[in-house]
Protein backbone atom coordinates (compact mmCIF):
# COMPACT_ATOMS: atom_id res chain seq x y z
CA UNK A 1 0.00 0.00 0.00
CA UNK A 2 2.81 2.40 0.90
CA UNK A 3 4.54 1.78 -2.42
CA UNK A 4 1.29 2.55 -4.29
CA UNK A 5 0.84 5.82 -2.44
CA UNK A 6 4.44 6.88 -2.98
CA UNK A 7 4.26 6.11 -6.70
CA UNK A 8 0.95 7.90 -7.08
CA UNK A 9 2.15 10.98 -5.24
CA UNK A 10 5.32 11.07 -7.33
CA UNK A 11 3.40 10.77 -10.59
CA UNK A 12 0.89 13.41 -9.49
CA UNK A 13 3.68 15.97 -9.36
CA UNK A 14 5.45 14.82 -12.53
CA UNK A 15 3.71 16.34 -15.54
CA UNK A 16 4.18 15.90 -19.25
CA UNK A 17 7.60 15.91 -20.85
CA UNK A 18 8.82 16.74 -24.36
CA UNK A 19 5.49 18.18 -25.48
CA UNK A 20 6.88 19.57 -28.73
CA UNK A 21 8.82 16.51 -29.87
CA UNK A 22 7.99 14.32 -32.82
CA UNK A 23 7.78 10.62 -32.10
CA UNK A 24 7.97 7.40 -34.05
CA UNK A 25 6.26 4.51 -32.30
CA UNK A 26 7.05 1.07 -33.69
CA UNK A 27 5.21 -1.99 -32.41
CA UNK A 28 4.74 -5.65 -33.22
CA UNK A 29 0.98 -5.08 -32.98
CA UNK A 30 -1.06 -1.89 -33.02
CA UNK A 31 -4.75 -1.89 -32.06
CA UNK A 32 -6.19 0.98 -34.09
CA UNK A 33 -9.36 1.00 -31.97
CA UNK A 34 -11.66 0.36 -34.90
CA UNK A 35 -11.17 -3.40 -34.72
CA UNK A 36 -8.20 -3.33 -37.09
CA UNK A 37 -4.98 -4.92 -35.80
CA UNK A 38 -1.84 -3.72 -37.55
CA UNK A 39 1.23 -5.96 -37.52
CA UNK A 40 4.73 -4.43 -37.56
CA UNK A 41 3.02 -1.07 -37.31
CA UNK A 42 4.31 2.45 -37.07
CA UNK A 43 2.72 5.65 -35.78
CA UNK A 44 4.16 9.12 -36.31
CA UNK A 45 3.21 11.81 -33.80
CA UNK A 46 3.89 15.50 -34.31
CA UNK A 47 2.76 18.48 -32.21
CA UNK A 48 0.40 16.30 -30.19
CA UNK A 49 -1.49 14.93 -33.23
CA UNK A 50 -1.28 11.58 -35.00
CA UNK A 51 0.38 12.34 -38.32
CA UNK A 52 0.68 8.90 -39.90
CA UNK A 53 -0.39 5.30 -39.22
CA UNK A 54 0.72 2.26 -41.21
CA UNK A 55 3.32 -0.45 -41.40
CA UNK A 56 7.02 0.08 -40.80
CA UNK A 57 7.57 -0.66 -44.50
CA UNK A 58 5.08 1.96 -45.66
CA UNK A 59 6.03 4.89 -43.45
CA UNK A 60 9.46 6.46 -43.53
CA UNK A 61 10.81 7.58 -40.19
CA UNK A 62 11.06 11.40 -40.17
CA UNK A 63 14.44 12.88 -39.34
CA UNK A 64 14.96 13.99 -35.77
CA UNK A 65 11.98 12.14 -34.34
CA UNK A 66 12.31 10.30 -31.03
CA UNK A 67 11.87 6.55 -31.54
CA UNK A 68 9.82 4.44 -29.12
CA UNK A 69 9.22 0.69 -29.35
CA UNK A 70 6.64 -1.62 -27.85
CA UNK A 71 5.18 -5.06 -28.33
CA UNK A 72 1.61 -3.75 -28.35
CA UNK A 73 0.18 -0.25 -28.78
CA UNK A 74 -3.42 0.72 -28.12
CA UNK A 75 -5.38 3.97 -28.08
CA UNK A 76 -5.51 5.68 -24.72
CA UNK A 77 -8.20 4.03 -22.61
CA UNK A 78 -11.38 5.84 -21.58
CA UNK A 79 -13.01 5.34 -18.20
CA UNK A 80 -16.65 6.14 -18.94
CA UNK A 81 -17.72 6.66 -15.33
CA UNK A 82 -15.61 7.31 -12.27
CA UNK A 83 -15.55 9.62 -9.26
CA UNK A 84 -11.77 10.05 -9.19
CA UNK A 85 -10.77 13.65 -8.63
CA UNK A 86 -13.83 14.20 -6.47
CA UNK A 87 -13.07 11.13 -4.34
CA UNK A 88 -9.46 10.85 -3.20
CA UNK A 89 -7.09 8.21 -1.88
CA UNK A 90 -6.99 9.62 1.67
CA UNK A 91 -10.64 8.61 2.13
CA UNK A 92 -11.04 11.63 4.41
CA UNK A 93 -14.56 13.14 4.42
CA UNK A 94 -13.09 16.44 5.51
CA UNK A 95 -10.69 16.85 2.59
CA UNK A 96 -11.16 14.57 -0.40
CA UNK A 97 -14.63 12.99 -0.41
CA UNK A 98 -16.72 15.37 -2.54
CA UNK A 99 -18.44 12.73 -4.66
CA UNK A 100 -21.86 12.82 -2.94
CA UNK A 101 -23.57 15.73 -1.22
CA UNK A 102 -26.18 14.44 1.21
CA UNK A 103 -28.00 17.71 1.90
CA UNK A 104 -30.67 17.07 -0.73
CA UNK A 105 -31.69 14.11 -2.88
CA UNK A 106 -32.10 16.23 -6.01
CA UNK A 107 -29.23 18.61 -6.83
CA UNK A 108 -28.75 18.85 -10.62
CA UNK A 109 -26.98 22.19 -10.18
CA UNK A 110 -23.86 20.61 -8.65
CA UNK A 111 -20.95 20.59 -11.10
CA UNK A 112 -18.01 18.20 -11.02
CA UNK A 113 -16.08 21.07 -12.59
CA UNK A 114 -16.21 22.91 -9.26
CA UNK A 115 -14.88 19.98 -7.21
CA UNK A 116 -12.44 18.17 -9.49
CA UNK A 117 -8.84 18.01 -8.26
CA UNK A 118 -6.45 17.24 -11.16
CA UNK A 119 -3.59 16.71 -8.70
CA UNK A 120 -5.39 13.89 -6.90
CA UNK A 121 -2.93 10.94 -6.84
CA UNK A 122 -5.65 8.54 -8.02
CA UNK A 123 -5.73 10.39 -11.35
CA UNK A 124 -2.03 9.60 -11.80
CA UNK A 125 -2.73 6.02 -10.72
CA UNK A 126 -5.28 5.58 -13.51
CA UNK A 127 -2.97 7.28 -16.01
CA UNK A 128 -0.14 4.88 -15.16
CA UNK A 129 -2.43 2.04 -16.27
CA UNK A 130 -3.21 3.59 -19.65
CA UNK A 131 -6.34 5.58 -18.80
CA UNK A 132 -6.01 8.86 -20.68
CA UNK A 133 -9.58 10.20 -20.52
CA UNK A 134 -12.19 9.94 -17.80
CA UNK A 135 -15.78 10.95 -17.31
CA UNK A 136 -15.86 11.80 -13.63
CA UNK A 137 -18.37 13.35 -11.33
CA UNK A 138 -20.83 12.64 -8.58
CA UNK A 139 -21.39 9.16 -7.19
CA UNK A 140 -24.64 7.20 -7.29
CA UNK A 141 -26.79 7.55 -4.19
CA UNK A 142 -28.93 10.64 -4.82
CA UNK A 143 -31.90 10.88 -7.15
CA UNK A 144 -29.99 13.54 -9.09
CA UNK A 145 -26.49 14.01 -7.71
CA UNK A 146 -25.01 16.48 -10.20
CA UNK A 147 -23.19 17.03 -13.49
CA UNK A 148 -20.13 15.11 -14.65
CA UNK A 149 -17.24 16.32 -16.78
CA UNK A 150 -14.94 14.68 -19.32
CA UNK A 151 -11.26 15.41 -18.87
CA UNK A 152 -7.89 13.97 -19.80
CA UNK A 153 -5.71 12.59 -17.05
CA UNK A 154 -2.86 14.95 -17.94
CA UNK A 155 -4.94 18.08 -17.31
CA UNK A 156 -3.51 20.46 -14.74
CA UNK A 157 -6.72 22.48 -14.32
CA UNK A 158 -10.38 21.51 -14.34
CA UNK A 159 -10.94 24.18 -16.99
CA UNK A 160 -8.99 21.99 -19.43
CA UNK A 161 -11.92 19.56 -19.54
CA UNK A 162 -12.99 18.29 -22.96
CA UNK A 163 -16.62 18.69 -21.87
CA UNK A 164 -17.55 20.80 -18.82
CA UNK A 165 -21.06 19.42 -18.30
CA UNK A 166 -21.33 16.06 -20.02
CA UNK A 167 -24.02 14.07 -18.20
CA UNK A 168 -26.47 14.50 -15.36
CA UNK A 169 -26.18 11.65 -12.85
CA UNK A 170 -29.40 9.98 -11.67
CA UNK A 171 -29.82 6.98 -9.38
CA UNK A 172 -32.82 4.67 -9.12
CA UNK A 173 -33.53 1.80 -6.73
CA UNK A 174 -32.93 0.94 -3.10
CA UNK A 175 -29.56 2.68 -3.00
CA UNK A 176 -31.36 5.98 -2.45
CA UNK A 177 -32.93 5.10 0.88
CA UNK A 178 -29.50 4.38 2.33
CA UNK A 179 -28.39 7.97 1.83
CA UNK A 180 -31.53 10.04 2.47
CA UNK A 181 -34.62 9.81 4.66
CA UNK A 182 -36.73 10.91 1.69
CA UNK A 183 -37.64 9.24 -0.63
CA UNK A 184 -38.32 6.06 1.26
CA UNK A 185 -39.77 4.02 -1.61
CA UNK A 186 -39.28 3.58 -5.33
CA UNK A 187 -42.69 5.12 -6.05
CA UNK A 188 -41.85 8.23 -4.03
CA UNK A 189 -38.48 8.52 -5.79
CA UNK A 190 -40.07 8.47 -9.21
CA UNK A 191 -42.77 10.93 -8.17
CA UNK A 192 -40.09 13.37 -7.00
CA UNK A 193 -38.08 13.03 -10.21
CA UNK A 194 -41.12 13.37 -12.47
CA UNK A 195 -42.29 16.45 -10.58
CA UNK A 196 -38.92 18.13 -11.07
CA UNK A 197 -38.86 17.25 -14.76
CA UNK A 198 -42.34 18.73 -15.26
CA UNK A 199 -41.13 21.91 -13.58
CA UNK A 200 -38.12 21.88 -15.88
CA UNK A 201 -40.38 21.58 -18.93
CA UNK A 202 -42.14 24.79 -17.93
CA UNK A 203 -38.80 26.43 -17.12
CA UNK A 204 -37.39 25.44 -20.53
CA UNK A 205 -40.48 26.87 -22.24
CA UNK A 206 -40.13 30.18 -20.41
CA UNK A 207 -36.41 30.26 -21.06
CA UNK A 208 -36.97 29.82 -24.77
CA UNK A 209 -39.62 32.55 -24.70
CA UNK A 210 -37.35 34.92 -22.80
CA UNK A 211 -39.83 35.34 -19.96
CA UNK A 212 -37.77 34.07 -17.02
CA UNK A 213 -37.68 36.47 -14.09
CA UNK A 214 -34.65 34.80 -12.49
CA UNK A 215 -32.19 31.96 -13.06
CA UNK A 216 -32.54 28.66 -11.19
CA UNK A 217 -29.34 26.62 -11.56
CA UNK A 218 -31.06 23.31 -10.92
CA UNK A 219 -33.78 24.03 -13.45
CA UNK A 220 -31.13 25.19 -15.93
CA UNK A 221 -29.44 21.79 -15.73
CA UNK A 222 -32.68 19.85 -16.09
CA UNK A 223 -33.87 22.11 -18.92
CA UNK A 224 -30.58 21.49 -20.74
CA UNK A 225 -31.26 17.76 -20.39
CA UNK A 226 -34.79 18.08 -21.78
CA UNK A 227 -33.46 20.21 -24.64
CA UNK A 228 -30.95 17.48 -25.51
CA UNK A 229 -27.87 19.53 -24.64
CA UNK A 230 -26.74 16.96 -22.07
CA UNK A 231 -27.50 13.32 -21.33
CA UNK A 232 -28.80 11.52 -18.27
CA UNK A 233 -26.50 8.90 -16.77
CA UNK A 234 -28.91 6.69 -14.85
CA UNK A 235 -27.29 4.37 -12.31
CA UNK A 236 -29.47 1.33 -11.75
CA UNK A 237 -29.05 -2.41 -11.15
CA UNK A 238 -32.37 -4.21 -10.65
CA UNK A 239 -34.36 -5.23 -13.72
CA UNK A 240 -37.50 -3.47 -12.47
CA UNK A 241 -35.54 -0.23 -12.04
CA UNK A 242 -33.96 -0.56 -15.49
CA UNK A 243 -37.46 -0.71 -16.97
CA UNK A 244 -38.50 2.27 -14.86
CA UNK A 245 -35.59 4.26 -16.28
CA UNK A 246 -36.66 3.35 -19.82
CA UNK A 247 -40.23 4.42 -19.02
CA UNK A 248 -39.02 7.75 -17.62
CA UNK A 249 -36.86 8.39 -20.66
CA UNK A 250 -39.75 7.62 -22.99
CA UNK A 251 -42.09 9.97 -21.08
CA UNK A 252 -39.72 12.96 -21.18
CA UNK A 253 -37.73 12.15 -24.35
CA UNK A 254 -34.28 13.03 -23.01
CA UNK A 255 -31.05 11.37 -24.14
CA UNK A 256 -30.00 8.67 -21.67
CA UNK A 257 -27.17 6.28 -20.88
CA UNK A 258 -27.78 3.41 -18.47
CA UNK A 259 -25.13 2.80 -15.83
CA UNK A 260 -24.40 -0.36 -13.82
CA UNK A 261 -27.28 -2.64 -14.94
CA UNK A 262 -26.33 -5.82 -13.03
CA UNK A 263 -29.61 -7.47 -14.06
CA UNK A 264 -29.55 -6.39 -17.69
CA UNK A 265 -29.60 -10.05 -18.77
CA UNK A 266 -33.29 -10.10 -17.74
CA UNK A 267 -34.28 -7.18 -20.00
CA UNK A 268 -31.98 -7.50 -23.00
CA UNK A 269 -34.76 -7.26 -25.57
CA UNK A 270 -36.12 -4.04 -24.07
CA UNK A 271 -32.65 -2.47 -23.94
CA UNK A 272 -31.91 -3.49 -27.51
CA UNK A 273 -35.22 -2.05 -28.72
CA UNK A 274 -34.69 1.23 -26.86
CA UNK A 275 -31.29 1.86 -28.45
CA UNK A 276 -30.00 3.19 -25.11
CA UNK A 277 -26.26 2.64 -24.62
CA UNK A 278 -24.79 1.25 -21.42
CA UNK A 279 -21.85 1.93 -19.13
CA UNK A 280 -21.58 -1.53 -17.61
CA UNK A 281 -20.80 -2.24 -13.98
CA UNK A 282 -17.17 -2.97 -13.09
CA UNK A 283 -16.62 -6.59 -14.07
CA UNK A 284 -15.32 -7.45 -10.59
CA UNK A 285 -18.08 -5.59 -8.75
CA UNK A 286 -18.96 -7.34 -5.48
CA UNK A 287 -22.22 -9.28 -5.69
CA UNK A 288 -24.07 -7.60 -2.84
CA UNK A 289 -27.15 -5.46 -2.32
CA UNK A 290 -28.79 -4.19 -5.49
CA UNK A 291 -25.99 -5.83 -7.52
CA UNK A 292 -26.36 -9.28 -5.98
CA UNK A 293 -26.98 -10.80 -9.43
CA UNK A 294 -23.99 -9.17 -11.11
CA UNK A 295 -22.12 -11.28 -13.69
CA UNK A 296 -18.59 -11.25 -15.07
CA UNK A 297 -20.10 -12.23 -18.43
CA UNK A 298 -22.12 -9.01 -18.89
CA UNK A 299 -19.66 -7.46 -21.36
CA UNK A 300 -19.56 -10.57 -23.56
CA UNK A 301 -23.35 -10.82 -23.45
CA UNK A 302 -23.89 -7.21 -24.53
CA UNK A 303 -21.30 -7.55 -27.31
CA UNK A 304 -23.10 -10.65 -28.59
CA UNK A 305 -26.44 -8.81 -28.59
CA UNK A 306 -24.98 -5.72 -30.29
CA UNK A 307 -25.81 -3.37 -27.41
CA UNK A 308 -23.32 -0.46 -27.29
CA UNK A 309 -21.41 -0.23 -24.02
CA UNK A 310 -18.30 1.15 -22.35
CA UNK A 311 -16.29 0.14 -19.29
CA UNK A 312 -16.14 2.02 -16.01
CA UNK A 313 -14.22 1.99 -12.75
CA UNK A 314 -17.30 3.32 -10.95
CA UNK A 315 -17.41 4.36 -7.31
CA UNK A 316 -15.20 2.24 -5.08
CA UNK A 317 -15.84 2.76 -1.36
CA UNK A 318 -12.72 0.92 -0.22
CA UNK A 319 -9.11 2.10 -0.28
CA UNK A 320 -7.46 2.77 -2.74
CA UNK A 321 -10.82 4.23 -3.79
CA UNK A 322 -10.75 3.31 -7.46
CA UNK A 323 -10.76 0.39 -9.82
CA UNK A 324 -8.88 0.33 -13.15
CA UNK A 325 -10.80 -0.25 -16.39
CA UNK A 326 -7.84 -2.12 -17.91
CA UNK A 327 -8.21 -4.79 -15.23
CA UNK A 328 -12.00 -4.83 -15.47
CA UNK A 329 -11.76 -5.38 -19.24
CA UNK A 330 -9.14 -8.08 -18.70
CA UNK A 331 -11.55 -10.09 -16.56
CA UNK A 332 -14.25 -9.55 -19.21
CA UNK A 333 -11.84 -11.04 -21.79
CA UNK A 334 -11.41 -14.05 -19.51
CA UNK A 335 -15.20 -14.39 -19.49
CA UNK A 336 -15.96 -14.46 -23.19
CA UNK A 337 -15.20 -11.01 -24.64
CA UNK A 338 -12.60 -10.97 -27.42
CA UNK A 339 -9.42 -8.94 -26.93
CA UNK A 340 -10.11 -6.82 -30.00
CA UNK A 341 -13.60 -5.95 -28.80
CA UNK A 342 -12.26 -5.21 -25.32
CA UNK A 343 -9.89 -2.62 -26.81
CA UNK A 344 -12.71 -1.12 -28.87
CA UNK A 345 -15.01 -0.81 -25.88
CA UNK A 346 -12.19 0.81 -23.90
CA UNK A 347 -11.46 3.28 -26.67
CA UNK A 348 -13.54 4.09 -29.75
CA UNK A 349 -16.88 2.79 -28.51
CA UNK A 350 -16.43 4.63 -25.22
CA UNK A 351 -15.53 7.82 -27.10
CA UNK A 352 -18.63 7.47 -29.26
CA UNK A 353 -20.83 6.93 -26.22
CA UNK A 354 -19.40 10.12 -24.65
CA UNK A 355 -19.54 12.11 -27.89
CA UNK A 356 -15.79 12.79 -28.07
CA UNK A 357 -14.81 10.38 -30.88
CA UNK A 358 -13.80 13.19 -33.24
CA UNK A 359 -10.75 13.77 -31.03
CA UNK A 360 -10.01 10.54 -29.19
CA UNK A 361 -10.77 6.82 -29.15
CA UNK A 362 -8.77 5.53 -32.12
CA UNK A 363 -5.31 5.81 -33.62
CA UNK A 364 -6.25 7.64 -36.80
CA UNK A 365 -4.60 10.52 -38.59
CA UNK A 366 -5.65 13.91 -37.24
CA UNK A 367 -6.76 12.68 -33.82
CA UNK A 368 -5.14 13.49 -30.49
CA UNK A 369 -2.01 11.43 -29.91
CA UNK A 370 -3.23 9.45 -26.90
CA UNK A 371 -1.46 6.08 -26.88
CA UNK A 372 -0.48 3.29 -24.50
CA UNK A 373 2.63 1.18 -25.06
CA UNK A 374 2.64 -2.32 -23.55
CA UNK A 375 5.34 -4.98 -23.21
CA UNK A 376 2.85 -7.76 -24.00
CA UNK A 377 -0.85 -8.58 -24.30
CA UNK A 378 -2.67 -5.73 -22.50
CA UNK A 379 -5.06 -8.17 -20.83
CA UNK A 380 -2.46 -10.53 -19.37
CA UNK A 381 -1.70 -9.91 -15.71
CA UNK A 382 2.05 -10.20 -16.28
CA UNK A 383 2.00 -7.40 -18.87
CA UNK A 384 2.83 -3.86 -17.78
CA UNK A 385 2.46 -0.42 -19.31
CA UNK A 386 5.82 0.80 -20.64
CA UNK A 387 4.70 4.26 -21.69
CA UNK A 388 1.65 6.51 -21.75
CA UNK A 389 1.37 9.34 -24.26
CA UNK A 390 -1.32 12.01 -23.99
CA UNK A 391 -1.57 14.81 -26.54
CA UNK A 392 1.82 13.73 -27.84
CA UNK A 393 3.41 14.13 -24.40
CA UNK A 394 5.33 11.40 -22.59
CA UNK A 395 3.63 10.88 -19.26
CA UNK A 396 5.57 7.99 -17.71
Amino acid sequence: MCSFLFAALFEATTWAQNSNNSYIIDAESIHIGTGQLLSNGRIVVNQGIIQAVGTQYEIKAPDGAVRLEAQVVTPGFIDAHTVVGLAGYLNDPGSDQDQLDRSNAIQPELRALDAYNPEEPLVAHLRSHGVTTIQTGHAPGALVSGQSLIIKTNAQRAEQALVYESMLTFSLGGVISGAFTKPGTRAKAMAMIRQELHKAEEYAHNRAAGTLSSTDLGMEALADLLDGQTQALVSVHKAQDILTALRLQKEFSFPMVLDGVAEIYLVLDQIKESGVPVVIHPTMLRATGEAVNVSMETAALLAEKGIPFAFQSGHESYVPKTRVVLFEAGVAVNNGLSSRLAVQHLSLYAAQLLGIDQRVGSLEVGKDADLVLFNGDPFEYTTTVDQVIIDGQLMK
